[in-house]
């Protein structure tokens, strides 16, 4: 296939996609070029499909740091593991992708975007999901797309696609959605509290665009598009499923209702073990076939217990656990767990358990981002762990998972909107979720907790934010939308839409649909009952806290901020850091972080500590003043004076004429190094050079002004007499 290139101009900026020159040997390759972002996308599956009970998809986002002009950091010097920026990516692209593969298909599929060039202004994100789709399309791989997404902000009360880095930082909106061109799939979004309809109509504005972008595809397809490969897909055996009905679909069904989780699951799984030992008792040919029969009658037995939970829902209006479709399941707040760390908070929705612990620290505790955006820091880190024991179950432990990071990440943007600025509260802030037990929705569990372990921290936050995770069954013509999902109806349910916010708007949003797409009603109907379920648990959280404590623990560090000129932000660190380091040293390894321009804050547990190194920094920084009073140290004797330090970095000129009344004839008559000696500054000349007296300080004489007075007249009549001033000069030789 020859080279094909196809253009569009997308929002005032010009898209295009290229085929048929790169990568040719995967099942689907395009180049797309967002102005100056260039991403790769290739898209291929094994043509023999795979004995597994779920689809192995696997998206990947491949951050070439050579795309932004830097050089990785670390020993190796080149790209490691995924950034979180990668994985949340991946993440993203995958979740509009997957629902739009054929039902039973198993064959192993694998879509790489690799970003070749970064324009900050032009998203590598939206351009990655483009591509991603596109590659999909053109491939000989089934997929019922187009698909396609975009960034919405609002700026100024006016939604923007795809905004500059510049608008983004204007805007109250950060809301990335994807779609078909008949429905939203995927919604991911953090807002600075806004309204539901504000949200609603950044989704729908964002659609309008999306529509655009998958007819380009349609284009593109039409022309250069591979032949579909011939796929199997896979079936239970019409066989298995009869004898289940028979003997144990009534019993698994009338297991659905059973109310407590672990008892519910506990007979289902009695029940399905027993349908597994009907067919293992059978002969088989081989070892493999009776593997495969009894795995499709597990598979069965989950697929009857599936449409009950649907039926249940969306016909009869019947739950699992018996509530309403819009109640909260009972709800519990606590603080102050732990004695010792900075802030903690226990948060329990039915059987979902969140503990969450704030720990306050340094600036210079800062995350330190690696990736391909601007961003090079983050003092804001809201982290997820969820132990296999949350789930009564055994299993891995160590580092977190796609699924973790994308949690967390969730949890931190519903958060960071509500936090105070750094100038307002500078410290770096680390909030953890520890899962302790999971029935649904432990994400915005852990907003819940963290916003209270933040508040009992001391963090002045704007407001609290609860969260609460919405679903959707359909089944037939019928849905439901339903407040507060347990496991079951999010693993058997077509919508996981999960809304966070405080009482007067959103702070975050995160949607994913199992089916083609969702529609304005249900949208609209979903965030309205979000709403109410959200402050009916935030009403909870208020009995535990309803405002942050006014001061930090006292094990949180303490702190003071101060402004150093920066001019003189050398003279604090001193040669080789000598001046600081001593600081740190005198002060019982107090923390201090000074920034480029001038802004500094010193960190510790003791308050006399804190004090201390903000003296010792105000006399390296200030600068004398004429008619200061000092009580110096003599550093140095000359001939016509001694040198007095004020304070640390400036010393004064004591001239032999100012040290006392009395006549002087030396310096080191009356001084001797190390001796203090009370001065007063005088003058301040324009090279900044100091000169003081001792002797301003003293009481004169009686008669002192008289005889001064007198010198003076005495002196001036014998100039007058001599016919005024005279110079000599000497003879050269």
């Amino acid at each position: 296939m020859s080279k094909e290139i196809f253009s569009m101009d997308f929002c005032g900026r010009k898209l295009t996609v290229e085929t048929g020159e790169i990568a040719k040997q995967a099942g689907g390759s395009v180049i797309v070029r967002y102005e100056d972002t260039v991403v790769l996308s290739a898209a291929t599956a094994n043509h023999t499909p795979k004995d597994t009970d779920f689809f192995p998809l696997t998206v990947t986002f491949e951050e070439k740091l050579y795309s932004v002009g830097k050089i990785p950091g670390g020993f190796l010097r080149r790209e490691g593991r995924p950034s979180e920026h990668a994985t949340l990516t991946a993440r993203m692209i995958d979740r509009p992708i997957r629902p739009l593969f054929p039902e039973g298909f198993r064959n192993e599929v694998q879509v790489v975007n690799t970003v070749l060039s970064v324009d900050q202004d032009c998203s590598a994100d939206m351009a990655a999901m483009f591509g991603a789709s596109c590659a999909l399309c053109v491939s000989d791989v089934p997929f019922n797309g187009p698909i396609a997404g975009v960034i919405v902000g609002r700026v100024d009360g006016e939604y923007v696609i795809n905004p500059t880095v510049e608008q983004l930082e204007k805007s109250d909106i950060h809301l990335t959605v994807a779609g078909t061109k008949d429905a939203i799939n995927m919604v991911e979004a953090s807002a600075k509290i806004v309204s539901e309809e504000a949200m609603l109509g950044a989704l729908l504005f964002g659609h309008e665009h999306i529509k655009m972008l998958c007819a380009f595809q349609e284009e593109i397809l039409a022309k250069v598009a591979k032949q579909k490969m011939e796929v199997s897909l896979y079936e239970i055996n019409p066989e298995i499923k009869s004898i289940i009905d028979e003997q144990g679909k009534k019993r698994l069904e009338e297991a659905v209702s059973i109310k407590l989780k672990l008892e519910r699951y506990g007979k289902i799984d009695e029940i399905t073990d027993e349908m597994a030992a009907i067919f293992e008792a059978k002969e088989y040919a081989s070892d493999k076939e009776k593997e495969k029969t009894v795995k499709q009658a597990k598979e069965y037995c989950t697929e009857i217990v599936a449409n009950e939970v649907r039926r249940l829902i969306s016909v009869e209006k019947i739950r699992p656990d018996g509530r309403q479709l819009d109640e909260v399941r009972p709800l519990n707040s606590q603080i102050d767990l732990l004695p010792r760390v900075h802030g903690s908070a226990l948060f329990t929705r039915g059987e979902t358990q969140v503990l969450s612990v704030t720990t306050l620290g340094a600036l210079g505790d800062n995350q330190i981002i690696d990736d391909l955006t601007e961003v090079e820091e983050k003092r804001f880190m809201h982290h997820y762990n969820f132990p296999p024991y949350s789930v009564g179950e055994t299993g891995r432990m160590g580092n977190p998972g796609r699924r973790e990071i994308g949690h967390g990440a969730l949890g931190e943007k519903a958060l960071a909107q509500v936090l105070p600025t750094v100038e307002e509260f500078p410290y770096a802030i680390r909030t953890v979720a520890e899962v302790l037990e999971s029935n649904g929705s432990s994400s915005q569990a852990s907003i819940c907790a963290g916003s209270m372990s933040l508040m009992a921290a001391g963090v002045p936050i704007k407001a609290p934010v609860a969260g609460v995770a919405m679903g959707l069954i359909t089944f037939g013509d019928h849905y439901s939308i339903l407040t507060d999902i347990q496991g079951m109806e999010d693993h058997y349910g077509d919508m996981d839409f999960k809304v966070a916010g405080t009482t007067e708007g959103i702070t975050a949003l995160q949607m994913d649909i199992k089916i083609d797409g969702i529609n304005r009603q249900i949208l609209e109907e979903a965030l309205e009952q979000a709403r109410v379920g959200r402050l009916q648990i935030m009403e909870n959280m208020m009995t535990a806290i309803s405002a942050p404590r006014e001061d930090v623990s006292k094990y949180a560090p303490k702190l003071v901020s101060m402004t150093i000129p920066t001019d003189k932000i050398r003279d604090v660190i001193g040669t080789g850091g000598k001046m600081i380091n001593q600081i740190i040293a005198e002060c019982n390894d107090v923390k201090v972080d000074i920034e480029d321009d001038g802004r500094c804050v010193i960190y510790h547990f003791d308050r006399e500590m804190l004090n201390k190194a903000q003296a010792m920094i105000e006399n390296i920084i200030r600068d004398a003043k004429v008619g200061e009073i000092y009580e110096g140290k003599v550093t140095r004797i000359e001939k016509f004076g001694a040198f007095v330090e004020l304070f640390p970095g400036t010393d004064g000129l004591l001239h032999v004429s100012k040290i006392s009344y009395d006549r002087v004839e030396k310096p080191e008559d009356v001084l001797k190094l190390g001796d203090i000696v009370k001065v007063v500054v005088t003058e301040i000349d324009d090279k900044g050079r100091v000169n003081v007296s001792a002797r301003d300080l003293l009481e004169k004489p009686e008669g002192w002004d008289e005889a001064q007075k007198a010198k003076k007249e005495a002196f001036d009549k014998r100039r007058n007499s001599e016919g005024g001033e005279r110079r000599v000069f000497k003879k050269k030789d």
